[in-house]
């Protein structure tokens, strides 16, 4: 079955350009003859538009039934690795079931897939997004529908409902801690963020609020050292080889903000391996509060991110859409700072 992906292809233009060509966008800023093309290509591939869902006006209300896509930015290996979307997935997934709404379409956009097939979005009541994306380019692909939430991500389009952490109040929070410890050289482990296109492997690289909260404070008491920031990958991984870095340098901090729990069970690792003792030698918080966190050797103080809230007020979002709301909604929840073994008062 031809899709629209072929088309862009064959075409040399876009996905988004081809669905907006296919779909008589007359807003489309495109040359009479790239329409031309488009169209005769559609024709000569033989392409088939997906069938139309009957016109809500035409439903019984009571028993709709509403088509949603779940766009994840997270492959199944990473969520594996990482549970923080993993959780969000899974409150989006229980709200679903308790609202009338159905998963027709899980699309992941990320290294590790291959890109996502797109034809038919259009078609769809509703799309949540966990993770960032190129809010511009969905808008196209979605012909500026305004039934979208975004997790975790607050886009600059102005349209849209977003579900978000307090990480700045969090990480406002957890550094007034370790002032309150007598901890003044605090240093920062974080993962790279990207806004991610839908349609080709190409990725924008954005601030972290985690990142940009730290920075201002420390700046604001003049604590700030460059050095004492050093960004990587998510996962334990990244946070085993970034604390290992640390470590090499031989000029380690008395405290360390890590940005992930999953992280900093790696960096644990490396702070092990070299004798490094927690939190007697380096105190440690870091975010998400996984469950592993409670479990580790100290157990880990952490800020508790409620990742599954974050997914079922998607939903709830995404209903009142659906049913008329026109106002965009930016919800932020808040987080708890939850105080285990992993820090103690510089000596």
């Amino acid at each position: 079955m031809t899709t629209i992906k072929d088309i862009a292809r064959e075409a040399h233009v876009s996905i988004a350009t081809v669905s907006r060509i296919l779909n008589n966008d007359q807003t489309l800023s495109v040359t009479e003859d790239t329409r031309k093309r488009v169209i005769e290509v559609a024709n000569l591939l033989n392409y088939k538009p997906p069938r139309k869902r009957a016109n809500k006006n035409e439903k019984n209300k009571r028993d709709d039934v509403y088509n949603i896509a779940l766009i994840s930015t997270l492959s199944k290996e990473d969520e594996i690795t990482d549970p923080y979307y993993l959780s969000m997935r899974s409150g989006v997934e229980i709200a679903c079931g308790q609202l009338p709404f159905h998963i027709a379409s899980v699309l992941r956009v990320n290294k590790n897939d291959p890109l996502p097939d797109l034809n038919g979005l259009g078609e769809l009541d509703g799309i949540i997004v966990i993770g960032a994306v190129d809010s511009k380019e969905l808008k196209e692909l979605y012909h500026g529908n305004s039934s979208v939430v975004f997790v975790d991500y607050l886009p600059d389009e102005g349209d849209y409902d977003a579900v978000l952490p307090d990480f700045k109040l969090a990480t406002e929070k957890v550094l007034g801690y370790l002032f309150e410890l007598k901890h003044t050289n605090i240093g920062y482990i974080g993962g790279r963020h990207t806004i991610k296109k839908l349609s080709e492997f190409e990725y924008t690289e954005m601030d972290d609020q985690r990142k940009v909260t730290y920075e201002k404070v420390m700046k604001e008491k003049g604590l700030y050292r460059s050095e004492n920031v050093l960004i990587g990958e998510w996962g334990p991984n990244g946070g085993y080889q970034l604390m290992k870095k640390f470590i090499e340098k031989g000029s380690l901090p008395s405290a360390m903000l890590i940005a992930s729990d999953p992280m900093a069970i790696g960096a644990m690792r490396a702070l092990n391996e070299a004798n490094i003792k927690v939190p007697q030698d380096l105190s440690i918080i870091s975010f998400d509060d996984i469950e592993a966190a409670a479990y580790l050797n100290p157990p880990l103080s952490t800020v508790k991110i409620h990742t599954d809230e974050m997914g079922k007020m998607a939903v709830k979002l995404l209903y009142d859409r659906i049913k008329g709301r026109s106002v965009p909604i930016k919800a932020v929840l808040a987080a708890d700072f939850i105080l285990r073994d992993s820090c103690q008062p510089k000596k």
